[in-house]
């Protein structure tokens, strides 16, 4: 059997994969809230985790693999847009979670096994809830339900590497006369009428975010399971809450064996934030005319636990490379399983970018079946995510004969108006146009129209 090998951020070393119960491997990723679409970096954790996923079936068997992912349905981002716009709040959320599965889907990413709702675990979060206060690891005060850091302080914090008292000095946390402590959560905050509400023995109210996947994960993995990701971003507070809420209810569990979480997301090599004006959600992309197999492929160009840093020519070079392998594999049957050294490199901490590296050594060998297989371990060249490259399936020798005769005509005539007209029509169609001494050359780039070259 594969030898899977991943970092684990609570002990930040490399560590084997053995899995609690080889027949049943079990992960939980933190899913969305939703209340709007799903931003570029949104999408990043989906991607990694699904190779992950696609790994893990690989070597242990599709039946035996269990992996959760989340949606929160219950937040205060999702009661302000219900206010703002006037809509019902179950209206916002079962669109906006369709929204999520469908940009997400095409992106090649497979559904989880079970993509829990939290308005549907309230009663296992209140009887969670219950248990930390008769631990005495909770406390009530003034309708709020708080986790007393305190009271599991020799815990607290190793995920993140960080003491309490620096915590305490470094973190940003909310202010609020109730609390015994700054670093103390909430478990369970009270609604007003015009909030959502659940009845419980303090009072009608709604959970506090962090309480939500570790009830969820209890109920649908148990008190121990494998692995637990998510973005970095989420490494505190909300994982380390996580693992003090889940551990001091179910002190006879490990909660998550191996935690993993990837790296964050840039545009064109600065952070993404809309006041720079770069940023953009995936469907944005997608309507843009950027296949969800070229992000799909930019992401996996990049080490999960590193920046990636999306950038237009990285969308292009990825387009093309794609085009030439479907190209090469077009009509082929895949190989009964993909090559030794693609597994080999997933297995090493998810080292995909070293998997599409033996990609290309295969392309390049000319070894379309094995290259096929090979792909679709990587959730690529599937035929799911082919329509896009149908469009491009004219010759472009002609096109770029022309230009060449154009230019070569222009050269002697000294009008280069032809040359001119031809350039800004496939440029408008979607080319990148490269001229050079060796010749000319049209290289299909996000957002190709086969109708608009062929009008040119």
């Amino acid at each position: 059997m594969t030898t899977i090998r991943l970092h684990n951020t609570k002990t930040r070393t490399k560590e084997v994969f053995a899995p609690i119960d080889p027949d049943n491997v079990r992960m939980y990723v933190c899913g969305p809230t939703v209340y709007d679409r799903a931003h570029l970096g949104n999408a990043r954790p989906v991607v990694v985790f699904d190779v992950l996923y696609r790994l893990l079936r690989e070597v242990y068997g599709a039946d035996h693999v269990t992996y959760v992912r989340n949606f929160t349905d219950v937040d205060d981002k999702i009661n302000a847009r219900a206010k703002d716009s006037g809509r019902e709040i179950g209206e916002i959320t079962a669109e906006t979670t369709q929204w999520f599965l469908d940009d997400m889907g095409a992106l090649g990413a497979l559904e989880p096994d079970h993509m829990p709702r939290a308005t549907a675990y309230i009663p296992q979060m209140i009887a969670m809830i219950e248990t930390l206060i008769e631990g005495g690891h909770a406390y009530e005060a003034e309708g709020h339900v708080l986790f007393s850091v305190d009271s599991w302080r020799e815990g607290y914090g190793k995920l993140s590497g960080r003491s309490v008292d620096d915590m305490i000095a470094g973190a940003r946390v909310e202010v609020a006369p109730y609390k015994r402590d700054p670093m103390d959560f909430v478990l369970w905050k009270p609604s007003s009428d015009d909030l959502p509400g659940w009845e419980s023995p303090w009072g009608r109210g709604r959970p506090g975010w962090h309480i939500e996947c570790s009830a969820m994960a209890y109920e649908l993995l148990g008190e121990s399971f494998d692995i637990h990701g998510g973005g970095n971003d989420l490494m505190f507070p909300h994982h380390e809450n996580e693992i003090a809420q889940s551990c001091c209810a179910h002190p006879e569990g490990d909660f998550a064996r191996v935690w993993m979480h990837n790296e964050m997301l840039q545009v064109e090599g600065k952070k993404m934030s809309k006041s720079l004006g770069n940023f953009f959600t995936v469907h944005d992309l997608l309507e843009q005319g950027v296949p969800g197999e070229v992000i799909r492929f930019v992401f996996l160009s990049t080490h999960y636990r590193k920046p990636m840093d999306w950038t237009e020519a990285k969308a292009r070079e990825a387009e093309a490379v794609l085009r030439k392998w479907r190209a090469l594999t077009a009509g082929i049957e895949p190989a009964a399983s993909a090559a030794p050294a693609v597994i080999a490199a997933l297995a090493d901490d998810l080292n995909a970018a070293g998997a599409i590296a033996e990609l290309h050594r295969l392309a390049s060998e000319g070894d379309a079946a094995v290259l096929l297989a090979s792909a679709r371990m990587l959730g690529l060249l599937t035929t799911e995510l082919g329509a896009w490259a149908e469009t491009g399936s004219l010759d472009l020798s002609t096109y770029e004969a022309r230009l060449a005769a154009a230019r070569e005509a222009a050269i002697a005539s000294k009008d280069f108006a032809e040359v001119d007209r031809l350039k800004a029509g496939y440029v408008a169609a979607g080319l990148e146009v490269r001229m050079s001494k060796a010749g000319v050359e049209l290289v299909p780039g996000p957002g190709f129209d086969a109708d608009k070259l062929e009008a040119v």
